[in-house]
């Protein structure tokens, strides 16, 4: 039995909600990315939103043109402003990715993913420069100063890798960084601008930028990077598998850029992590698993303690770099699939929504939290083997003593495991349809709730004892409330029926 303490350690923190990650963010433009977006934002309400591809030529930003023998540029707003307008309404704001290349600014022809992203330098830095300050100074016009303020600003993504910036360049992106950073601070001193947003691996990068940043007084008011924890890809047809390490890696590479910038004059600023998962790869089926839950829930419990945020890739499947999904679950990294039918791991971040602001007890099981109303909230999960060597334990057994102030508790209880709350199970069933009909998506929603329970239970000595089992892969939402009991005094079950009172 684990004796929670009555008072609290502390606050809970919320980098798990800071920022969630998207597919690019034209995508926002279709009714299906914002009908999803308006369900995450309701059942878990994230602040901010990043993607790539503010720049590249999907939003139509960059238009040189010619007139009376001059070449001239226009940068026009028309679809950033749907987007950006969309995500006001659903109360998200912006995490500002500058990149890709604009096809017509950019130095060589090299593209990713299957909307051909460009990823070499521009041919111009001034151009470049002056693209950013329209950008911001237009969203600074339509948003105000003091909004935008809040917006970071990262520059490109993972150039450390040749797929994602021509050659893995360092000293092209640095001189990037530079411009991009002056010019962004020309519009407004105080805009929040930042990088290197490296992939896992490249963590010298964050030694080098640091240097870089101080030897040219170059401004960096964040440092970002990115958190996977899977192994070499072993491609199968529209699919991938891969290793997993231990959960606790992501942890550790969270720690690693306060670790390695001590003693820069980066040492202070906010690290954010702008992408994590498991599998880095978007047709990895692990993301669709209960097992995925599990398997991340020490981490949403514990990463605030190490970051100022960690940014979930991705909140919906409504995502294309690999092309466009053949299946309904194909392994995509969203927290939903296609027509919103929610994964697994869409509930631990909703259950993790529902947790209290008081911190009172965290394990490498559970996490403990209260309200200010008295509620008691506890998450708990059941421990997973990431090698797949084994299925894990059938059967975990978790055993609590909570402070309760009152002499009976009710218990609400939600749980997701192989079988409840797991649409991808009853996919399973029925033939794992690649695009399911209007009932089979009914029955697929339907699948897709919490299994939930009720009961109460008696306080003694100001505390109650929880006695919870989990079964395999489970993440579990318990809610403890206090009683106040206002039965009348003629209440009694046994006269439903005719029979005598007691």
């Amino acid at each position: 039995m684990i004796r929670v303490p009555a008072e609290p350690s502390g606050r809970l923190p919320e980098a798990w909600r800071h920022c969630v990650g998207t597919g690019r963010i034209d995508l926002a433009l279709r009714r299906d990315y914002q009908d999803s977006l308006a369900l995450v934002q309701r059942d878990i309400g994230f602040r901010y939103i990043r993607g790539h591809g503010l720049l590249s030529d999907g939003m139509g930003v960059y238009r040189p043109y010619e007139w009376e023998g001059t070449r001239r540029v226009r940068h026009s707003f028309t679809y950033v402003d749907q987007v950006l307008d969309a995500y006001q309404e659903l109360g998200i704001r912006p995490f500002l990715e500058l990149g890709f290349m604009p096809s017509e600014l950019a130095s060589g022809e090299q593209t990713v993913f299957w909307w051909r992203g460009n990823v070499t330098p521009p041919r111009s830095h001034r151009e470049w420069a002056e693209l950013v300050k329209a950008t911001l100074t237009h969203l600074v016009d339509r948003h105000g100063l003091d909004e935008v303020r809040t917006w970071p600003i990262e520059v490109w993504n993972e150039p450390n890798l040749t797929d994602f910036w021509a050659g893995a360049d360092l000293k092209a992106y640095l001189k990037l960084y530079e411009v991009t950073a002056h010019a962004v601070k020309e519009v407004d001193a105080a805009l929040q601008v930042g990088g290197p947003a490296i992939s896992p691996g490249a963590d010298e990068w964050l030694d080098r930028f640091a240097e870089f940043a101080e030897e040219r007084d170059v401004p960096v008011d964040f440092v970002s990077k990115h958190a996977y924890t899977s192994g070499p890809a072993q491609p199968v047809p529209f699919g991938v598998h891969q290793t997993l390490a231990p959960a606790e890696d992501l942890l550790d590479q969270f720690a690693t850029p306060r670790a390695r910038l001590k003693g820069t004059r980066l040492a202070e600023v906010p690290v954010h992590i702008t992408e994590f998962n498991s599998s880095y790869c978007p047709d990895n089926p692990v993301h669709d698993t209960a097992f995925h839950a599990a398997y991340l829930a020490p981490v949403l419990a514990r990463g605030g303690d190490l970051v100022d945020s960690f940014s979930y890739w991705t909140f919906s499947d409504m995502f294309e770099e690999a092309g466009v999904p053949t299946s309904l679950f194909h392994g995509g990294f969203g927290l939903l699939t296609h027509r919103q039918i929610r994964k697994p791991a869409y509930h631990l971040y909703a259950f993790m929504a529902r947790m209290g602001p008081d911190l009172l007890a965290r394990g490498e099981d559970h996490l403990v939290t209260r309200h200010p109303d008295g509620r008691v909230t506890v998450l708990a999960w059941a421990p997973v083997d990431p090698s797949g060597e084994t299925p894990g334990p059938s059967r975990h057994r978790l055993r609590l003593n909570l402070p309760i102030k009152s002499r009976q508790a009710f218990v609400r209880r939600s749980g997701v495991d192989e079988e409840y709350g797991n649409a991808r199970t009853a996919w399973q069933a029925m033939g794992s349809p690649r695009s399911p009909d209007a009932h089979q998506l009914a029955v697929l929603h339907e699948a897709a709730e919490p299994v939930r329970r009720h009961q109460r239970l008696p306080v003694e000595g100001g505390a109650v004892d929880l006695d919870l089992t989990l079964q395999r892969h489970e993440i579990t939402l318990v809610e403890v409330t206090p009683v106040e009991d206002e039965s009348p005094p003629w209440a009694d079950e046994r006269r439903l029926l005719g029979g005598q009172p007691r």
